[in-house]
């Protein structure tokens, strides 16, 4: 049966969602490069009952077992419905349809076996993989549950789905709402294996430049572990603006690098990069876009007032180009030449990190990054995998 005839309920297997993927990195001899993913992402909800085990506080965990649902948790929705999100009104099935793949396995076992046959089947070596619902728990009004469920699923993805699996890694989420809960789980968590480094939410209102953090930072910085901002977006009771958008298609082309610019503008500005200059620093999920556009506003500014950035001693877009990005979603405009220069602005070929985001619908396989006319092979061996490696430890596959 072919995968688009699959009808809700009767089965779904990633391998045959991906069927095409498997051809493409076929014709492409993937086999040649080390390919990373650095941002991949599983439905920790669906392993909720065996993450709520994890949870340290018994109030906590006995809500959250009576929920039923990390969305609900703290009696506050941290998900919004989907009708006119996520789904795109039905037309791809690959999300709902998965809840229903390898329904004879449970919690972890079942995350891991779903993550390694999309690996395979893209191609892939290493992949980096993030939460998803937890992308809006920076939101929770309760910042004990923030903590909670970041201390928990840092236990649960670490002895359950990384153990074992060298191929699986992680950025662990950060509870940014509580600065020392952010340090204690970097010095409990830093040397787990599997561990690539720790993450913060974009969608989020706390100030990333305040001195509170800096123990976090140079932590961070002395154990040599990067910190990721990971983008998103929040259409409803959050950021007013966002509301006043009548289409989800709207609210996602500006949500996702929206919340990065905020955190990088403010990272910049504020001197973190002379802070900490040993602190690799990674944008994850924005596109890349936007970055010139914020290259040039900020350069512009800081060159008629210097004096309210006195940390800095160059021009903020230096700063920015030392910093790493991950591809998806990568824009793809009609004038290739665009791209070309954007990929210059950014120094791809050194900073660049090559993301899927799968299983999301806007997906992006190794190909977006393969199939650009204006990359030798080096540079794509760096993108796809060579700098991903470097910045995250990780040894690449002996190729001829």
């Amino acid at each position: 049966m072919e995968p688009c005839d699959i009808p809700i309920g009767e089965g779904f297997d990633t391998r045959d969602a991906l069927r095409k993927a498997s051809e493409q990195a076929a014709a492409r001899g993937y086999e040649r490069f080390t390919i990373v993913d650095a941002d991949a992402h599983h439905y920790e909800t669906e392993s909720w009952a065996e993450i709520v085990q994890y949870l340290e506080d018994p109030i906590i965990r006995y809500e959250a077992q009576g929920g039923g649902s990390m969305a609900i948790v703290g009696s506050v929705p941290l998900m919004l419905g989907a009708i006119g999100n996520q789904d795109v009104s039905g037309r791809i099935l690959r999300q709902p349809l998965r809840r229903l793949e390898a329904r004879e396995l449970k919690g972890a076992d079942r995350e891991t076996l779903i993550l390694k046959r999309a690996m395979d089947a893209m191609g892939i070596d290493y992949q980096v993989v993030f939460p998803t619902p937890m992308l809006s728990l920076g939101l929770h009004p309760v910042v004990e549950v923030e903590v909670a469920i970041a201390r928990a699923y840092a236990r649960w993805i670490g002895e359950r789905v990384l153990a074992g699996n060298p191929m699986l890694r992680t950025m662990l989420y950060l509870p940014f709402g509580d600065p020392a809960a952010c340090l204690k789980l970097v010095e409990e968590f830093g040397d787990m294996d599997g561990v690539s480094g720790f993450m913060v939410t974009g969608t989020r209102y706390r100030a990333v430049h305040h001195n509170a953090y800096a123990p976090l930072y140079r932590a961070l910085e002395e154990r040599g572990l990067p910190l990721g901002f990971h983008g998103g977006y929040r259409w409803q009771g959050g950021d007013r603006s966002m509301e006043t958008l009548n289409r989800f298609l709207s609210v996602h082309a500006l949500g996702f690098p929206f919340s990065l610019m905020i955190h990088l503008t403010n990272w910049v500005v504020n001197g973190m990069p002379e802070r900490f200059p040993k602190l690799p620093v990674v944008w994850i999920e924005g596109g890349l876009a936007w970055i010139p556009f914020l290259m040039q506003r900020l350069d512009h500014e800081y060159e008629m007032r210097s004096s309210e950035a006195p940390l800095l001693k160059r021009l903020p877009s230096e700063y920015i180009r030392e910093m790493y990005f991950t591809s998806q979603p990568l824009e793809r405009p009609h004038d290739l030449d665009l791209l070309e220069q954007t990929f210059k602005l950014i120094d791809a070929e050194n900073q660049l990190l090559y993301a899927s985001d799968y299983p999301h619908w806007d997906f992006d396989l190794p190909s977006v990054i393969y199939d650009l006319p204006f990359l030798d092979e080096q540079a794509k061996r760096k993108i796809l995998g060579g700098n991903a490696c470097k910045l995250f430890g990780l040894p690449e596959k002996a190729t001829a």
